[in-house]
Protein backbone atom coordinates (compact mmCIF):
# COMPACT_ATOMS: atom_id res chain seq x y z
CA UNK A 1 0.00 0.00 0.00
CA UNK A 2 1.58 3.47 -0.92
CA UNK A 3 2.18 6.01 1.50
CA UNK A 4 -0.34 8.67 0.08
CA UNK A 5 -3.65 5.42 0.47
CA UNK A 6 -2.20 4.66 3.73
CA UNK A 7 -2.93 8.33 4.84
CA UNK A 8 -5.77 8.83 3.45
CA UNK A 9 -7.43 5.78 4.99
CA UNK A 10 -5.83 6.21 8.62
CA UNK A 11 -8.06 7.16 11.14
CA UNK A 12 -7.68 10.54 12.55
CA UNK A 13 -6.65 10.37 16.49
CA UNK A 14 -8.91 11.07 19.53
CA UNK A 15 -8.69 14.25 21.20
CA UNK A 16 -7.47 14.00 24.93
CA UNK A 17 -8.46 15.74 28.20
CA UNK A 18 -6.79 19.18 26.67
CA UNK A 19 -9.10 19.70 24.07
CA UNK A 20 -11.88 19.38 26.10
CA UNK A 21 -10.41 21.57 27.97
CA UNK A 22 -10.04 23.78 25.19
CA UNK A 23 -13.90 23.07 23.91
CA UNK A 24 -14.86 24.59 27.64
CA UNK A 25 -13.21 27.54 26.90
CA UNK A 26 -14.88 27.69 23.75
CA UNK A 27 -18.13 27.37 24.47
CA UNK A 28 -17.98 30.33 27.58
CA UNK A 29 -17.79 33.17 24.97
CA UNK A 30 -20.24 31.22 22.56
CA UNK A 31 -23.00 31.64 25.32
CA UNK A 32 -22.21 35.03 26.04
CA UNK A 33 -22.23 36.06 22.96
CA UNK A 34 -26.00 35.18 22.10
CA UNK A 35 -26.66 36.24 25.66
CA UNK A 36 -25.33 39.84 25.16
CA UNK A 37 -28.04 40.23 21.76
CA UNK A 38 -30.64 39.30 24.01
CA UNK A 39 -29.61 40.46 28.11
CA UNK A 40 -30.39 44.16 26.69
CA UNK A 41 -34.12 43.54 26.33
CA UNK A 42 -34.76 43.64 30.24
CA UNK A 43 -32.54 46.74 31.10
CA UNK A 44 -33.89 49.49 27.90
CA UNK A 45 -36.52 50.76 30.35
CA UNK A 46 -33.42 51.41 33.04
CA UNK A 47 -31.27 52.68 30.26
CA UNK A 48 -34.07 54.91 28.66
CA UNK A 49 -34.65 56.76 32.06
CA UNK A 50 -31.18 57.29 32.68
CA UNK A 51 -29.65 58.41 29.49
CA UNK A 52 -33.01 59.81 27.87
CA UNK A 53 -32.49 58.61 24.30
CA UNK A 54 -35.19 59.14 21.64
CA UNK A 55 -37.39 56.29 20.21
CA UNK A 56 -34.93 55.78 17.18
CA UNK A 57 -31.55 55.86 19.52
CA UNK A 58 -33.33 53.07 21.54
CA UNK A 59 -34.29 50.49 18.51
CA UNK A 60 -30.46 51.21 17.73
CA UNK A 61 -29.08 50.53 20.78
CA UNK A 62 -30.51 46.99 21.11
CA UNK A 63 -30.17 46.54 17.52
CA UNK A 64 -26.94 47.52 16.21
CA UNK A 65 -25.05 44.57 18.26
CA UNK A 66 -27.03 41.79 16.02
CA UNK A 67 -26.62 44.31 12.79
CA UNK A 68 -22.72 44.75 12.84
CA UNK A 69 -22.52 40.49 13.81
CA UNK A 70 -24.76 39.31 10.55
CA UNK A 71 -22.58 42.12 8.55
CA UNK A 72 -19.13 41.36 9.36
CA UNK A 73 -19.27 37.48 10.10
CA UNK A 74 -18.17 36.08 6.33
CA UNK A 75 -15.39 38.79 6.31
CA UNK A 76 -13.96 37.65 9.05
CA UNK A 77 -14.22 34.65 9.30
CA UNK A 78 -12.35 34.28 5.47
CA UNK A 79 -10.06 36.82 7.80
CA UNK A 80 -9.38 34.00 9.87
CA UNK A 81 -8.93 31.37 7.64
CA UNK A 82 -5.79 33.95 6.34
CA UNK A 83 -4.15 35.14 9.20
CA UNK A 84 -5.10 32.57 11.94
CA UNK A 85 -8.41 31.12 13.85
CA UNK A 86 -7.11 32.01 17.52
CA UNK A 87 -5.29 35.12 16.74
CA UNK A 88 -8.92 36.50 15.27
CA UNK A 89 -10.76 34.67 18.52
CA UNK A 90 -8.08 36.91 20.65
CA UNK A 91 -8.52 39.91 19.30
CA UNK A 92 -12.34 39.73 18.89
CA UNK A 93 -12.37 38.54 22.94
CA UNK A 94 -10.33 41.79 23.45
CA UNK A 95 -12.44 44.21 21.50
CA UNK A 96 -15.72 42.55 22.95
CA UNK A 97 -14.25 42.75 26.72
CA UNK A 98 -13.08 46.73 26.76
CA UNK A 99 -16.45 47.64 24.68
CA UNK A 100 -18.27 46.17 27.38
CA UNK A 101 -16.78 48.64 29.84
CA UNK A 102 -17.31 51.39 27.71
CA UNK A 103 -21.01 50.34 27.23
CA UNK A 104 -21.53 49.90 31.15
CA UNK A 105 -20.60 52.90 31.57
CA UNK A 106 -21.99 55.14 29.00
CA UNK A 107 -22.74 58.83 29.61
CA UNK A 108 -24.98 59.43 27.19
CA UNK A 109 -27.02 57.29 24.02
CA UNK A 110 -24.58 58.10 21.26
CA UNK A 111 -22.00 56.34 23.39
CA UNK A 112 -23.80 53.76 23.98
CA UNK A 113 -24.53 53.03 20.22
CA UNK A 114 -21.26 53.36 19.72
CA UNK A 115 -19.92 50.39 22.04
CA UNK A 116 -22.81 48.12 21.16
CA UNK A 117 -21.50 48.72 17.60
CA UNK A 118 -17.98 47.49 18.94
CA UNK A 119 -18.85 44.95 20.57
CA UNK A 120 -20.57 43.27 17.69
CA UNK A 121 -17.18 43.68 15.51
CA UNK A 122 -15.66 41.60 18.13
CA UNK A 123 -18.93 39.03 17.74
CA UNK A 124 -18.30 38.75 14.10
CA UNK A 125 -14.79 37.46 14.90
CA UNK A 126 -15.38 35.60 17.47
CA UNK A 127 -18.58 33.60 16.25
CA UNK A 128 -16.83 31.63 13.59
CA UNK A 129 -13.67 31.49 15.14
CA UNK A 130 -14.98 29.24 17.72
CA UNK A 131 -16.85 27.21 15.59
CA UNK A 132 -13.99 26.39 13.34
CA UNK A 133 -11.39 26.12 16.06
CA UNK A 134 -14.10 23.37 17.72
CA UNK A 135 -13.36 21.16 14.51
CA UNK A 136 -9.76 21.75 14.77
CA UNK A 137 -9.95 20.30 18.21
CA UNK A 138 -11.71 17.62 17.41
CA UNK A 139 -10.09 14.91 14.32
CA UNK A 140 -12.36 12.03 15.11
CA UNK A 141 -15.51 12.20 13.47
CA UNK A 142 -18.03 11.10 16.63
CA UNK A 143 -16.18 13.38 19.04
CA UNK A 144 -16.28 16.23 16.66
CA UNK A 145 -19.95 15.68 16.79
CA UNK A 146 -20.49 15.47 20.34
CA UNK A 147 -17.99 19.00 20.22
CA UNK A 148 -20.84 20.65 17.87
CA UNK A 149 -23.72 19.35 19.68
CA UNK A 150 -22.15 21.17 22.68
CA UNK A 151 -21.61 23.97 20.43
CA UNK A 152 -25.06 24.33 19.30
CA UNK A 153 -26.33 23.96 22.81
CA UNK A 154 -24.22 26.90 24.09
CA UNK A 155 -25.88 28.97 21.31
CA UNK A 156 -29.19 28.27 22.74
CA UNK A 157 -28.16 28.79 26.58
CA UNK A 158 -27.09 32.05 25.52
CA UNK A 159 -30.72 32.67 23.83
CA UNK A 160 -32.42 31.33 26.57
CA UNK A 161 -30.92 32.62 29.85
CA UNK A 162 -30.57 36.61 28.64
CA UNK A 163 -33.36 37.86 29.31
CA UNK A 164 -33.48 35.65 32.77
CA UNK A 165 -29.66 37.21 33.95
CA UNK A 166 -30.85 40.11 32.76
CA UNK A 167 -33.90 40.42 35.19
CA UNK A 168 -31.62 39.16 38.13
CA UNK A 169 -28.64 41.54 37.35
CA UNK A 170 -31.33 44.63 37.30
CA UNK A 171 -33.06 43.91 40.54
CA UNK A 172 -29.29 43.66 42.24
CA UNK A 173 -27.17 46.47 40.21
CA UNK A 174 -28.21 49.13 37.49
CA UNK A 175 -28.04 48.54 34.09
CA UNK A 176 -24.45 48.52 32.77
CA UNK A 177 -24.16 45.22 35.12
CA UNK A 178 -25.95 43.24 32.37
CA UNK A 179 -23.21 44.64 29.75
CA UNK A 180 -20.10 43.79 32.32
CA UNK A 181 -20.99 39.96 32.63
CA UNK A 182 -18.77 39.30 29.87
CA UNK A 183 -15.72 41.10 30.62
CA UNK A 184 -14.67 38.43 33.38
CA UNK A 185 -15.82 35.69 30.71
CA UNK A 186 -13.36 37.45 27.43
CA UNK A 187 -10.26 37.85 30.12
CA UNK A 188 -10.76 34.15 30.91
CA UNK A 189 -10.53 33.47 26.97
CA UNK A 190 -7.83 35.63 26.30
CA UNK A 191 -5.55 33.95 29.08
CA UNK A 192 -6.94 30.23 28.42
CA UNK A 193 -6.56 29.99 24.99
CA UNK A 194 -3.25 30.30 23.70
CA UNK A 195 -2.63 27.36 26.59
CA UNK A 196 -4.83 25.08 25.35
CA UNK A 197 -6.44 25.78 21.68
CA UNK A 198 -3.27 25.43 18.58
CA UNK A 199 -3.17 28.17 15.98
CA UNK A 200 -4.80 27.20 12.64
CA UNK A 201 -4.97 28.87 9.31
CA UNK A 202 -4.28 28.31 5.57
CA UNK A 203 -0.88 28.88 4.44
CA UNK A 204 -2.50 29.24 0.37
CA UNK A 205 -5.20 31.55 1.30
CA UNK A 206 -3.11 34.36 -0.57
CA UNK A 207 -3.92 38.31 0.24
CA UNK A 208 -7.52 39.77 1.30
CA UNK A 209 -8.91 40.86 -1.72
CA UNK A 210 -10.48 44.82 0.00
CA UNK A 211 -12.70 45.05 -2.82
CA UNK A 212 -14.53 41.90 -1.14
CA UNK A 213 -14.64 42.70 1.83
CA UNK A 214 -16.68 45.96 0.99
CA UNK A 215 -18.90 44.16 -0.88
CA UNK A 216 -19.51 41.54 1.54
CA UNK A 217 -20.23 44.56 4.01
CA UNK A 218 -22.33 46.46 1.34
CA UNK A 219 -24.64 43.45 0.69
CA UNK A 220 -25.27 41.86 4.19
CA UNK A 221 -25.24 44.95 6.40
CA UNK A 222 -27.93 46.86 3.74
CA UNK A 223 -30.07 43.96 3.55
CA UNK A 224 -30.28 42.94 7.36
CA UNK A 225 -31.01 46.80 8.17
CA UNK A 226 -33.97 46.80 5.66
CA UNK A 227 -35.46 43.60 6.85
CA UNK A 228 -35.30 44.78 10.81
CA UNK A 229 -36.76 48.18 9.57
CA UNK A 230 -39.83 46.36 7.94
CA UNK A 231 -40.01 44.03 10.86
CA UNK A 232 -40.13 47.14 13.15
CA UNK A 233 -42.48 49.49 11.25
CA UNK A 234 -43.24 47.78 8.29
CA UNK A 235 -42.52 48.35 4.49
CA UNK A 236 -41.10 51.94 3.29
CA UNK A 237 -38.91 53.44 0.56
CA UNK A 238 -36.04 53.26 2.59
CA UNK A 239 -36.52 49.41 4.06
CA UNK A 240 -37.14 48.52 0.79
CA UNK A 241 -34.22 50.23 -1.23
CA UNK A 242 -31.65 49.07 1.25
CA UNK A 243 -33.20 45.37 0.62
CA UNK A 244 -32.96 45.75 -3.18
CA UNK A 245 -29.57 47.30 -2.55
CA UNK A 246 -28.17 44.41 -0.11
CA UNK A 247 -29.40 42.02 -3.09
CA UNK A 248 -28.03 43.45 -6.03
CA UNK A 249 -24.36 44.05 -4.08
CA UNK A 250 -24.67 40.49 -3.56
CA UNK A 251 -24.77 39.71 -6.91
CA UNK A 252 -22.20 41.92 -8.12
CA UNK A 253 -20.35 39.72 -4.73
CA UNK A 254 -20.81 36.59 -6.11
CA UNK A 255 -19.81 37.33 -9.58
CA UNK A 256 -16.44 38.66 -8.57
CA UNK A 257 -15.83 35.45 -5.99
CA UNK A 258 -16.25 33.72 -9.26
CA UNK A 259 -13.73 35.46 -11.33
CA UNK A 260 -11.03 35.64 -8.81
CA UNK A 261 -8.15 32.96 -8.11
CA UNK A 262 -8.05 34.08 -4.09
CA UNK A 263 -11.62 34.59 -3.59
CA UNK A 264 -13.03 35.72 -0.03
CA UNK A 265 -15.85 33.24 0.26
CA UNK A 266 -15.21 30.24 -2.51
CA UNK A 267 -18.79 30.08 -4.17
CA UNK A 268 -17.59 26.11 -4.68
CA UNK A 269 -18.61 25.42 -1.16
CA UNK A 270 -22.47 25.70 -2.48
CA UNK A 271 -21.93 23.47 -5.48
CA UNK A 272 -21.77 20.79 -2.58
CA UNK A 273 -25.20 19.11 -1.68
CA UNK A 274 -24.29 19.31 2.05
CA UNK A 275 -23.00 22.41 2.46
CA UNK A 276 -25.95 24.20 0.65
CA UNK A 277 -28.76 21.74 1.98
CA UNK A 278 -28.01 21.88 5.66
CA UNK A 279 -27.35 25.66 5.10
CA UNK A 280 -31.15 25.58 3.25
CA UNK A 281 -32.59 23.39 5.85
CA UNK A 282 -31.32 25.28 8.72
CA UNK A 283 -32.20 29.02 7.18
CA UNK A 284 -36.35 27.61 7.18
CA UNK A 285 -36.04 26.74 10.48
CA UNK A 286 -34.63 29.81 11.57
CA UNK A 287 -37.27 31.64 9.66
CA UNK A 288 -39.95 30.05 11.65
CA UNK A 289 -38.14 29.82 14.95
CA UNK A 290 -37.29 33.55 14.83
CA UNK A 291 -40.72 35.07 13.93
CA UNK A 292 -42.60 32.50 16.74
CA UNK A 293 -40.37 33.18 19.39
CA UNK A 294 -40.97 36.82 18.89
CA UNK A 295 -44.62 36.84 18.78
CA UNK A 296 -44.35 34.08 21.88
CA UNK A 297 -42.26 36.46 24.32
CA UNK A 298 -44.93 39.63 23.67
CA UNK A 299 -47.53 37.20 24.09
CA UNK A 300 -46.48 36.29 27.55
CA UNK A 301 -45.73 39.57 28.53
CA UNK A 302 -48.64 41.52 27.52
CA UNK A 303 -51.74 38.96 27.03
CA UNK A 304 -50.71 37.04 29.83
CA UNK A 305 -49.17 39.50 31.87
CA UNK A 306 -46.21 37.53 32.83
CA UNK A 307 -42.84 40.30 34.12
CA UNK A 308 -39.85 40.02 32.17
CA UNK A 309 -38.04 37.46 34.64
CA UNK A 310 -41.72 35.32 35.09
CA UNK A 311 -41.17 35.26 31.04
CA UNK A 312 -37.78 34.03 31.33
CA UNK A 313 -38.52 31.65 33.76
CA UNK A 314 -40.90 30.07 31.43
CA UNK A 315 -38.44 29.80 28.03
CA UNK A 316 -35.77 28.01 30.84
CA UNK A 317 -37.50 24.76 31.00
CA UNK A 318 -37.68 24.27 26.82
CA UNK A 319 -33.90 25.59 26.68
CA UNK A 320 -32.83 22.78 29.04
CA UNK A 321 -34.77 20.23 26.97
CA UNK A 322 -33.38 21.77 23.89
CA UNK A 323 -29.77 21.63 25.63
CA UNK A 324 -30.25 17.92 26.49
CA UNK A 325 -31.43 16.90 22.81
CA UNK A 326 -28.86 19.17 21.36
CA UNK A 327 -26.54 16.87 23.10
CA UNK A 328 -27.94 13.36 22.65
CA UNK A 329 -28.65 14.29 18.39
CA UNK A 330 -25.11 13.22 17.33
CA UNK A 331 -24.97 10.71 19.88
CA UNK A 332 -28.51 8.93 17.79
CA UNK A 333 -26.69 10.37 14.48
CA UNK A 334 -23.87 8.07 14.77
CA UNK A 335 -26.27 5.22 13.69
CA UNK A 336 -29.04 7.17 12.29
CA UNK A 337 -28.79 9.17 8.93
CA UNK A 338 -28.20 13.22 9.78
CA UNK A 339 -30.93 13.74 7.93
CA UNK A 340 -33.83 11.54 9.30
CA UNK A 341 -32.64 13.21 12.70
CA UNK A 342 -33.26 16.85 11.69
CA UNK A 343 -36.51 15.92 9.84
CA UNK A 344 -38.03 14.20 12.94
CA UNK A 345 -36.96 17.19 14.84
CA UNK A 346 -38.64 19.63 12.56
CA UNK A 347 -42.15 17.87 12.18
CA UNK A 348 -41.97 17.53 15.79
CA UNK A 349 -41.43 21.38 15.94
CA UNK A 350 -44.74 21.52 13.30
CA UNK A 351 -46.97 19.95 15.96
CA UNK A 352 -45.62 21.92 17.99
CA UNK A 353 -46.55 25.14 15.72
CA UNK A 354 -50.19 23.64 15.24
CA UNK A 355 -50.65 23.63 18.71
CA UNK A 356 -49.99 27.31 18.98
CA UNK A 357 -52.46 27.97 16.41
CA UNK A 358 -55.31 26.96 19.36
CA UNK A 359 -54.09 29.69 21.56
CA UNK A 360 -56.59 31.94 22.41
CA UNK A 361 -56.10 35.24 24.11
CA UNK A 362 -58.45 34.53 27.60
CA UNK A 363 -56.84 31.36 28.94
CA UNK A 364 -54.20 30.38 26.82
CA UNK A 365 -50.98 30.41 28.51
CA UNK A 366 -50.85 26.49 29.23
CA UNK A 367 -51.79 26.29 25.50
CA UNK A 368 -49.24 28.87 24.20
CA UNK A 369 -46.42 26.74 26.96
CA UNK A 370 -47.43 23.00 25.73
CA UNK A 371 -46.67 24.51 22.22
CA UNK A 372 -43.98 26.37 22.91
CA UNK A 373 -42.45 23.17 25.00
CA UNK A 374 -42.85 21.08 21.83
CA UNK A 375 -41.97 22.85 18.80
CA UNK A 376 -38.07 24.62 20.95
CA UNK A 377 -36.87 21.51 21.11
CA UNK A 378 -37.73 20.49 17.71
CA UNK A 379 -34.96 22.56 16.11
CA UNK A 380 -32.06 21.47 18.26
CA UNK A 381 -31.02 18.10 15.79
CA UNK A 382 -31.18 20.81 12.92
CA UNK A 383 -28.66 22.95 15.27
CA UNK A 384 -26.56 20.02 16.47
CA UNK A 385 -26.04 19.01 13.74
CA UNK A 386 -26.13 21.40 10.55
CA UNK A 387 -22.72 23.03 11.91
CA UNK A 388 -20.64 20.28 11.84
CA UNK A 389 -22.40 18.82 8.80
CA UNK A 390 -21.43 22.17 7.02
CA UNK A 391 -17.87 22.15 8.60
CA UNK A 392 -17.13 18.50 7.57
CA UNK A 393 -18.72 19.14 3.57
CA UNK A 394 -15.57 21.97 3.26
CA UNK A 395 -11.69 22.11 3.30
CA UNK A 396 -9.82 21.88 6.72
CA UNK A 397 -8.81 25.51 5.20
CA UNK A 398 -11.92 26.53 4.37
CA UNK A 399 -13.49 25.82 7.53
CA UNK A 400 -13.40 29.52 8.69
CA UNK A 401 -15.37 30.69 5.66
CA UNK A 402 -17.88 27.81 6.40
CA UNK A 403 -18.65 28.22 9.76
CA UNK A 404 -19.12 32.44 9.18
CA UNK A 405 -21.63 30.89 6.25
CA UNK A 406 -23.53 28.92 8.54
CA UNK A 407 -23.49 31.59 11.55
CA UNK A 408 -24.58 34.39 8.95
CA UNK A 409 -27.63 31.97 7.29
CA UNK A 410 -28.79 31.74 11.35
CA UNK A 411 -28.55 35.41 12.26
CA UNK A 412 -30.18 36.07 8.61
CA UNK A 413 -32.62 33.44 9.10
CA UNK A 414 -34.22 35.13 12.53
CA UNK A 415 -33.90 38.19 11.21
CA UNK A 416 -36.12 37.69 8.39
CA UNK A 417 -38.48 35.49 10.41
CA UNK A 418 -38.73 38.40 12.44
CA UNK A 419 -39.28 40.01 9.24
CA UNK A 420 -41.74 37.79 7.78
CA UNK A 421 -43.81 36.01 10.57
CA UNK A 422 -43.75 39.64 12.63
CA UNK A 423 -45.21 41.65 9.93
CA UNK A 424 -48.02 38.67 9.38
CA UNK A 425 -48.76 39.17 13.08
CA UNK A 426 -48.75 43.31 12.49
CA UNK A 427 -51.12 42.59 9.31
CA UNK A 428 -53.41 40.56 11.07
CA UNK A 429 -53.92 42.75 14.41
CA UNK A 430 -54.63 45.59 12.22
CA UNK A 431 -57.08 43.75 9.97
CA UNK A 432 -58.83 42.71 13.28
CA UNK A 433 -58.80 46.14 15.33
CA UNK A 434 -59.86 48.01 12.23
CA UNK A 435 -63.31 46.70 13.65
CA UNK A 436 -63.03 46.16 16.77
CA UNK A 437 -62.26 49.47 18.46
CA UNK A 438 -65.14 50.67 20.34
CA UNK A 439 -67.37 53.16 20.53
CA UNK A 440 -66.66 56.29 22.28
CA UNK A 441 -62.86 55.95 21.95
CA UNK A 442 -60.41 59.67 21.26
CA UNK A 443 -58.99 59.43 17.71
CA UNK A 444 -56.32 59.47 19.04
CA UNK A 445 -56.10 56.56 21.04
CA UNK A 446 -58.21 54.37 18.67
CA UNK A 447 -55.14 54.95 16.04
CA UNK A 448 -52.73 53.82 18.67
CA UNK A 449 -54.62 51.01 19.30
CA UNK A 450 -55.42 50.08 16.16
CA UNK A 451 -51.51 50.15 15.55
CA UNK A 452 -49.68 47.91 17.84
CA UNK A 453 -50.76 45.82 21.72
CA UNK A 454 -48.15 47.99 23.13
CA UNK A 455 -50.45 50.96 21.91
CA UNK A 456 -53.68 50.34 22.99
CA UNK A 457 -52.37 49.00 26.16
CA UNK A 458 -51.02 52.79 26.83
CA UNK A 459 -54.03 54.09 25.28
CA UNK A 460 -56.40 52.11 27.35
CA UNK A 461 -54.71 53.62 30.56
CA UNK A 462 -56.10 56.69 29.56
CA UNK A 463 -59.39 55.47 28.94
CA UNK A 464 -62.72 55.35 31.39
CA UNK A 465 -62.48 52.21 33.09
CA UNK A 466 -65.18 49.66 31.08
CA UNK A 467 -63.59 51.39 27.78
CA UNK A 468 -59.98 50.54 28.79
CA UNK A 469 -60.69 47.26 29.24
CA UNK A 470 -62.42 46.66 26.59
CA UNK A 471 -60.07 48.11 24.13
CA UNK A 472 -57.56 46.15 25.86
CA UNK A 473 -59.89 42.41 25.68
CA UNK A 474 -60.40 43.66 21.82
CA UNK A 475 -56.14 44.50 21.71
CA UNK A 476 -55.01 40.95 22.99
CA UNK A 477 -57.70 38.99 21.23
CA UNK A 478 -56.18 40.80 17.98
CA UNK A 479 -53.06 39.96 19.00
CA UNK A 480 -53.41 36.58 19.48
CA UNK A 481 -54.91 35.99 15.92
CA UNK A 482 -51.82 37.45 14.69
CA UNK A 483 -49.70 34.82 16.89
CA UNK A 484 -52.51 31.98 15.55
CA UNK A 485 -51.74 32.72 11.76
CA UNK A 486 -47.92 33.27 12.33
CA UNK A 487 -47.58 29.78 13.45
CA UNK A 488 -49.38 28.61 10.62
CA UNK A 489 -47.22 29.27 8.67
CA UNK A 490 -43.76 28.64 10.90
CA UNK A 491 -45.59 25.48 10.61
CA UNK A 492 -45.47 25.08 6.68
CA UNK A 493 -41.80 26.43 7.04
CA UNK A 494 -40.78 23.84 8.98
CA UNK A 495 -42.69 21.01 7.33
CA UNK A 496 -40.80 22.23 3.99
CA UNK A 497 -37.68 22.27 5.90
CA UNK A 498 -38.02 18.53 6.61
CA UNK A 499 -38.95 17.60 2.99
CA UNK A 500 -35.61 19.05 2.21
CA UNK A 501 -33.25 17.64 4.87
CA UNK A 502 -35.05 14.36 3.65
CA UNK A 503 -34.66 15.35 -0.01
CA UNK A 504 -31.16 16.70 0.03
CA UNK A 505 -29.23 15.41 2.56
CA UNK A 506 -30.46 11.71 2.65
CA UNK A 507 -27.18 10.18 1.19
CA UNK A 508 -25.73 11.64 3.85
CA UNK A 509 -23.94 8.72 6.33
CA UNK A 510 -24.47 8.16 9.85
CA UNK A 511 -21.61 9.74 11.69
CA UNK A 512 -20.23 6.62 12.83
CA UNK A 513 -20.30 4.64 9.47
CA UNK A 514 -17.08 4.79 7.33
CA UNK A 515 -16.92 8.57 6.08
CA UNK A 516 -17.80 8.35 1.76
CA UNK A 517 -15.13 8.47 -0.95
CA UNK A 518 -14.59 12.29 -1.29
CA UNK A 519 -15.64 13.59 1.79
CA UNK A 520 -13.22 16.29 3.35
CA UNK A 521 -12.84 13.66 6.73
CA UNK A 522 -11.25 11.21 3.82
CA UNK A 523 -7.78 13.18 3.84
CA UNK A 524 -5.75 13.90 6.72
CA UNK A 525 -4.99 17.27 7.77
CA UNK A 526 -1.46 18.19 6.30
CA UNK A 527 0.90 19.05 9.16
CA UNK A 528 2.23 22.48 8.14
CA UNK A 529 -1.25 23.75 8.00
CA UNK A 530 -1.55 23.45 12.08
CA UNK A 531 0.66 26.63 12.39
CA UNK A 532 1.89 27.58 15.45
CA UNK A 533 -0.03 24.91 17.92
CA UNK A 534 1.60 25.67 21.20
CA UNK A 535 0.11 22.73 23.19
Amino acid sequence: MSHTSRVATAPPPRAGVRAWLGLAVLLLPTVLLFLAMTVLFMATPFIAADLGPSGGQVLWINDIYGFMMAGFLVAMGSLGDRIGRRRILLAGAAVFGAASVVAAYAPNAEVLIAARAAMGLGAAALMPATLSLTAVLFRDERQRGVAIGLWAASVSVGVAVGPLVGGLLLESFWWGAALLVGVPVMALVLVAVPLLVPEYRDPDAGRLDPLSVLLSLGALLPFVYGVKKVAETGPSVLSVAAVVTGVVLAAVFVRRQLRLDEPLLDMRLFANREFSGSLAVYMLAAIALGGVYLLFTQYLQLVAEQTPLRAGLWILPAAVVLVLVSVVTPIIARRVRPATVIAAGLLLSVVGYVVLTQVDAVAGLPTLIVGFYVLYPGIAPAMALVPGMVIGSAPPEKAGAASAVESTASDLGVALGVALLGSIGTAVYRLRMADAVPEGVPAGEAAAASDTLPGALTAAEGLPAELGVAVTASARAAFTSGLNTAAVVAAVLSAAAAVLAVALLRRVPPTGAAPAEGRSEDVEEPEERRVGAQM
